[in-house]
Formats: C-alpha cells, sequence, structure tokens
C-alpha cells in the first residue's frame, strides 16, 4: 500500500528468485497477525505452509467469536492508524481497496472532570500537526507550557532509530514524563494514547516507546493520528477471507492444536502438538509471548541434554552464545491484566456519542467504544432492540481482579461519562479479563529478542519482538512477520516483500536541519 506520507520508509527485501526451486517445509506456530503475515510471504513464494493455532480460528488477540443469540464478543476495540502499512498490504490480499476499513472521524480524549481533546481538525503535516494541536488543545495551556523542559521536548522530534531506542534504556514512560514537566492533563493525555495502549503501567513502560510512539503517530508522521476501523467483527472482516486465501494457496491451518515443544532435528525442526508431531524444514514462531517463552525453554531443554551427551552441534562459544540468548528470553514479561466489557443495552446512548472516546483519570475505565456506529453486526442488534452495544476498556489492573467488582466500578465510571445509560437495562453481558500482552518494559532495548535467532532455520515474530523500525502493537506483529518471511527467503535465494515504515528520524534530523547538522557534526 503506497503511504500518504512522503517521509515514510521503503525497505526493500534483499534479491532474489521469485519463487521457491524446491520445495520448502515451514511450520508457523500462532495464527495471530504475526503468524498469518509470516505464511502469506512464505506461501506466496511456494513454500509449504502448515499453521498450528491453540485457539479455534484465526486472529489471535485481534480474534472475534459468536455468543449466544446471533452476537459476537472480541478482545476489544483496536485503532487500524493509516501508519500500519506492511497491516495494511496484508489485508490488501483479500481487500484490494480496503473497503472494509471503515474511516473514525475524531478521536477524542477526556479528562475526568476537565476538557475534551480532539484530532480532527489539526493538520497532519508535521511540524504543523504538532503546532496546530498545541495552539487549539485546551490541555496545552500557554502559561503550563512555560515550565516544559525544551531540552527534553526537543528530543521529541531529534529521533533517529532505532539507535533511539537505546537511548532510554533504564528510563520509564513516567520518569521521562517527569522531566519533559508537561501540564499535568498534557501528562495524562500523553501517557493515556501511548503507554496504557500497551497494557502497561507508565512506570513499567519503557520511555524508549513512548518516545518512539509520540513520533509515530504524531511527531514524525503525516498520516496523523486518526485511525479506521473494520466494517464488521474481526473474523467476517478480517480473518474469514485472509483463511480462505491462505487455504487458496494450499496452507495448512490446524486450529485448537497446541504446539507443546519444539525440537531440533537432524532435517530441520520438529514440533510436538496435541494432535501430533509436525516436521518442518523451518520454523516461524509467532505465539503469544508466554507461549513463546514455554517452548524456546523446550528448546533448551533439549538441546542441553543433547550437550549433555556428547552430541551437542555447536561450540563452546556458540554453547554460551545461545545460553545467553535463551537467558534473555526467559527474562521478558507480560503486561498486567486488562478487562474487557461489553454490553448490550435495551436503549441507544445519545446519537452525539462517538465510536471511540478515550478516558483518563477514572478509577478503571480507559477508553468507550460504541460498536453499532462501525460494525454491521452490533449495528443489526441495535437496530431490532433500539439500543447500544457499548464496550469498555480497563488497562494496567492488580494481578488479582474481583470480577464482579470490577464490572460495577466500570459500570459506575460509565454512568458518570455517558449518564443516559445510568437507567439502561443490560440485556446481555460479556466480560473478558486476559493477561497475555508482551510487556515493553525498562529494561536495554538490545536484550529484547528480535526476529533472528542463533538457532538456524528459526525466527521469531509478533508484537513482543524487538523491531529496529518505529512500530507498535498490531503493525510491530505485521512488520515482524513479514521481517521473519524475509530472513528465511533470503536463506533460499529467494526475493522477500518490501516493508514500509514511518519516518525513521524526527523533524531535526531530516531535511534542511538534518543536512545541516550532518554537516555541522562532519567538521568536528
Amino acid at each position: 500500500m503506497t503511504p500518504h506520507d512522503p517521509q515514510a520508509r521503503r525497505l526493500p527485501a534483499a534479491p532474489g528468485r521469485r519463487s521457491l526451486l524446491r520445495p520448502k517445509t515451514v511450520t508457523v506456530i500462532g495464527a495471530g497477525i504475526a503468524g498469518l503475515s509470516a505464511a502469506t510471504i512464505l506461501a506466496e513464494r511456494g513454500a509449504k505452509v502448515t499453521i498450528v493455532e491453540s485457539g479455534p480460528r484465526l486472529g489471535g488477540r485481534v480474534s472475534a467469536w459468536p455468543v449466544a443469540d446471533d452476537r459476537t464478543m472480541s478482545r476489544g476495540f483496536h485503532a487500524f492508524f493509516r501508519q500500519y502499512y506492511n497491516l495494511r498490504d496484508l489485508f490488501s490480499r483479500t481487500d484490494p481497496d480496503l473497503d472494509r476499513l471503515r474511516p473514525i472521524p475524531d478521536y477524542p480524549l477526556i479528562r475526568r472532570g476537565g476538557p475534551t481533546d480532539s484530532f480532527a481538525s489539526i493538520p497532519r503535516t508535521p511540524p504543523f500537526n504538532l503546532l496546530g494541536f498545541v495552539l487549539t488543545s485546551p490541555t496545552f495551556p500557554l502559561r503550563g507550557l512555560a515550565h516544559v523542559d525544551l531540552g527534553t521536548a526537543l528530543e521529541l522530534i531529534d529521533v533517529d532509530f532505532p539507535d533511539s531506542f537505546c537511548r532510554y534504556d533504564g528510563e520509564s514512560a513516567a520518569a521521562f514524563l517527569d522531566r519533559l514537566r508537561f501540564p499535568d492533563q498534557a501528562r495524562h493525555l500523553a501517557l493515556e494514547i501511548f503507554a496504557r495502549s500497551f497494557f502497561a503501567d507508565p512506570n513499567d513502560f519503557s520511555a524508549g516507546e513512548l518516545v518512539a510512539m509520540f513520533h509515530t503517530y504524531f511527531a514524525g508522521s503525516a498520516e496523523g493520528l486518526l485511525f479506521d476501523v473494520p466494517d464488521d467483527d474481526y473474523d467476517t472482516a478480517l480473518w474469514a477471507p485472509l483463511g480462505r486465501y491462505l487455504d487458496g494457496l494450499g496452507v495448512r491451518i490446524e486450529t485448537s492444536t497446541e504446539a507443546r515443544a519444539i525440537t531440533r532435528s537432524p532435517h530441520g525442526w520438529s514440533v510436538d502438538t496435541t494432535a501430533g508431531t509436525i516436521d518442518s524444514d523451518t520454523l516461524v514462531l509467532a505465539a503469544d509471548p508466554a507461549s513463546t517463552r514455554r517452548l524456546i525453554t523446550t528448546i533448551e531443554e533439549h538441546d542441553d541434554s543433547t550437550a549433555a551427551h556428547g552430541t551437542g552441534r555447536e561450540a563452546p562459544g556458540d554453547r554460551q552464545e545461545l545460553h545467553d540468548w535463551f537467558t534473555r528470553v526467559a527474562a521478558q514479561r507480560n503486561s498486567p491484566p486488562f478487562a474487557v466489557l461489553r454490553l448490550w443495552l435495551a436503549e441507544a446512548v445519545a446519537p452525539d456519542r462517538p465510536a471511540f472516546l478515550g478516558t483518563s483519570g477514572f478509577a478503571l475505565l480507559d477508553n468507550i467504544s460504541v460498536l453499532e456506529r462501525f460494525e454491521a453486526s452490533a449495528a443489526r442488534w441495535a437496530e431490532e432492540h433500539a439500543g447500544s452495544v457499548v464496550e469498555l476498556h480497563a488497562y494496567a489492573l492488580a494481578d488479582s481482579v474481583d470480577e464482579d467488582a470490577l464490572a460495577e466500578r466500570l459500570l459506575a465510571d460509565l454512568h458518570e461519562v455517558y449518564p443516559e445509560t445510568r437507567h439502561a437495562e443490560i440485556v446481555h453481558r460479556e466480560l473478558l479479563i486476559e493477561s497475555d500482552c508482551g510487556l515493553t518494559d525498562t529494561r536495554a532495548w538490545a536484550d529484547r529478542p528480535g526476529v533472528t535467532t542463533p538457532l538456524p532455520g528459526l525466527v521469531l515474530a509478533g508484537d513482543h519482538i524487538r523491531c529496529e523500525l518505529p512500530v507498535a502493537l498490531m503493525e510491530r506483529a505485521a512488520t515482524t512477520g513479514y521481517l521473519a518471511a524475509n530472513e528465511l527467503l533470503g536463506t533460499w535465494r529467494v526475493a522477500g516483500t518490501p516493508i514500509w515504515s514511518p519516518p525513521t528520524r524526527g523533524l531535526l534530523r531530516r531535511g534542511p536541519l538534518g543536512r545541516l547538522r550532518r554537516t555541522k557534526k562532519g567538521t568536528h
């Protein structure tokens, strides 16, 4: 997909043949965005791909499933930003013009007891978007801006990725905002947009990721902060069509099949699953973070066993490198739990309520979605019952959660934000609490596992995998999936797929300012 931003960066794939000359087999563990992205590129180049998915359907953490009375449930609202170039490229296989993505006209954010911010009318091109937002936002009073630390503020537009990720090793998002000295309301705005969108407590979330996302979604990209959403539930709009496409390419999809262990075999890789053993030349591990760590442990256990009996294939130095890699992988953590409460109400919310509202300063509530504004199945239910389908999110919960108390607290927050819901009958209610997202914490960026591994034929993919480009969430999943496929294809001398990225340099490092800076640097 061609980006709107002229500064977007295209990374061409390594040259090679258009397809495989001899059959190669690949097992992909995980049918989320990362696994499906890798499987698509590999199958299009002629690889024989088997996807192993522990759940009953495609989509991973962006899946949707039916519940009683012709309703659907999911893990919650996802914003498909215009900067998600590689994810959109994946969708174009079954929807060339992306007609199934519907634009959301605004992304309002409200602070409890405070003002509401909007992104609809500000310019899209940096630096005019930043200037326009600061001048029009009630969250950025001019008297408050006088206290902002200028040096820290300039860091937001003085980025150069991937080096800028390492610049903030050991620093949290909260600590960065402390030294930035944003006005209090603006600080909460930054945290709600970025840190909590990663399901993380700001004190645990990486400052490097915060800065990267500020760059990607705002200060460094001309795509803006607005986004699209699918016009129906995720399975209907996205994954069922892609599943049919992959089936047409000969991809074998094994759902409701759990990968229990991975071992290296003489000819490649062997995956022990609940349905049997799958052998393949190569392996893409694109499972959720905890499953990825668990499965890599099974490789380590097997490799330690063979090495102890004198059959290990690595030299002592290689074994130390491998041991260090296993240690770094095992050190990764998951984010705290999050909750999704979906309500089918017998009365409609006010007609001026937005499709999506970000909230800040409430006991639990982080955002509200009104699904009939964009999702066809929810719209049908709302029309038939003269009601609304409303979804509430709460991020970074305590590890021990009382479900009834959590639901009641979320409802109280909803009633405060949308008072017309206070007396609306709840016809149906679905509560989901999960804790399976990766945590991008303050440890060294280089210590996070990347796409490539020390084990030949094994690559990793997922939104918890290190990527040198300023991408995150669903787009990091798609990008690392593409990169994983390209890595394997490169070993077979087959051309992969180009990768698109938002600009990797900030405003101070590109254009005339960047050239002047580089010229001055060269004179020293």
